[in-house]
């Protein structure tokens, strides 16, 4: 893992090969800040939601040795977030580089909407 600095101090970045490995693992608890629709049309699965409008880092799943990893659609509202999280005090927060366009093109499984029925669906 990498880090950039920032105003709030150093935030780690995870490529999404990274990511998906940590999660596989159990390593990583992985926070989706997209909105809801984004969610739902397509997410990484088991990644939990929690839109940037209602960011909240007191609540943030700690402990248990896991990485707290933030996402989003490109990157930039991730970073934000685990900006925010910092000035907050919790400490140890990474973003994954590109957000979801780069899990998409690293051609990682997430669950997307089959747009035949609308219904989820396992895709890559």
């Amino acid at each position: 893992m990498k880090t950039v600095e920032t105003d709030a101090g150093p935030v780690g970045v995870l490529t999404p090969e990274e990511v998906y490995h940590g999660l596989e693992a159990g390593e990583i608890a992985l926070i989706d800040v997209r909105t809801p629709q984004e969610y739902m049309f397509e997410h990484v699965h088991g990644a939990m939601l929690m839109p940037m409008a209602f960011f909240r880092p007191a609540t943030l799943p700690g402990g248990k040795g896991k990485t707290v990893v933030i996402h989003c659609g490109s990157g930039a509202r991730s970073l934000k977030m685990a900006q925010k999280a910092l000035s907050e005090g919790v400490s140890g927060i990474a973003h994954m580089e590109g957000g979801m366009g780069a899990w998409k093109e690293a051609k990682l499984p997430y669950i997307g909407t089959d747009m035949a029925t609308g219904a989820p669906k396992r895709m890559g």
